[in-house]
């Protein structure tokens, strides 16, 4: 019995770290994806030189960005400036071990409440990072985290709220068995694209990346990173693109059950909709973006979390 929980151990341990390989190879060519989208979208060629088709630019890039020079950044708080980018690609990885394995060794009762405790403690480390770099443009990104990051979890987490009434659990295994016969995004579509609009806040993709506003702020509170750090604070944004992408398609759809062939074409689907909304629309004016998330999405979800609890009730009294 030992010898087989030992084994199972072991295995459990090596799948996470080959995820976790995977993972940090799929940012890679997301970036990649990314330029070549992007240029396709105004009509230019991208990245085409390094290796076939440009398809060694990443690796080319990470080596770049590794080897430039590591300075003292000056009256930053030196040890937590350094410090935040390490922890935002920690988030990144631990958000990634809420992976729901079929067959596990541990099982994860409430990932859903794990993810929202990861995302909120994340939009802290985006603050820490602008002010610790004691730089003026740095601290205004840092400020606009605060209002859009916190405005966006709360339409977030309402919308979560309303999968787990639905399914009645905490866990997204259990999000994919209820899905066997309709999926959330045919019943609740129109919360798929609130969910989606959420997302792009969240992760402060265009056209709401105000946090790195480049025309204004010069890209904002990671402006003082540099080398290794901002290496760190690349991996960890793209690393959260697919995970939400890969969190919709779990919340959504029950593809991961069904098929993993089309599940792998929904979540590319999900991440090439991500960067084409950067090709395609402009930047949202600030006072815009708030008045979608307080005005326009948040009565919507509310409106569906009275509906969905006073449906349930209806089938508890049927019952």
């Amino acid at each position: 019995m030992i010898y087989n929980f030992n084994f199972y151990l072991m295995l459990n341990i090596l799948s996470l770290i080959i995820l976790l390989l995977v993972l940090l190879m799929s940012v890679a060519f997301l970036t990649l994806l990314e330029r070549k989208i992007l240029s396709y979208v105004q009509m230019r060629k991208g990245p085409n030189k390094v290796g076939i088709i440009g398809v060694f630019q990443p690796f080319s890039d990470a080596l770049k960005l590794i080897n430039k020079e590591l300075f003292y950044v000056y009256k930053s708080n030196y040890n937590l400036f350094y410090m935040c980018p390490l922890m935002s690609f920690v988030f990144m990885l631990m958000m990634w071990m809420l992976y729901p394995y079929i067959t596990n060794i541990y099982f994860l009762n409430y990932s859903v409440l794990i993810m929202i405790i990861l995302m909120t403690i994340s939009s802290y480390v985006i603050i820490f990072m602008g002010w610790s770099a004691s730089s003026v443009y740095s601290m205004i990104g840092s400020m606009r985290s605060v209002s859009q990051m916190l405005s966006y979890e709360v339409s977030f987490i309402f919308i979560i709220l309303i999968l787990m009434i639905m399914s009645e659990s905490y866990s997204f295994l259990d999000f994919l068995k209820y899905q066997k016969y309709i999926w959330y995004m045919i019943i609740l579509y129109p919360l798929f694209f609130m969910f989606f609009i959420s997302i792009l806040a969240e992760l402060n993709r265009s056209p709401m990346d105000f946090i790195e506003g480049e025309s204004e702020l010069v890209s904002g509170f990671n402006i003082e990173y540099f080398s290794g750090g901002f290496t760190l604070i690349f991996l960890s944004e793209y690393g959260m693109i697919i995970f939400f992408s890969y969190i919709s398609i779990l919340m959504f759809t029950n593809l991961l059950e069904l098929s993993m062939f089309f599940m792998f074409i929904f979540l590319n689907l999900i991440c090439s909709m991500i960067i084409f909304m950067r090709g395609m629309l402009p930047r949202m004016r600030y006072d815009e973006l708030m008045y979608l998330c307080w005005k326009i999405i948040l009565p919507m979800i509310l409106f569906y979390v009275m509906f969905i609890i006073g449906f349930k009730f209806i089938l508890v009294l049927i019952n």
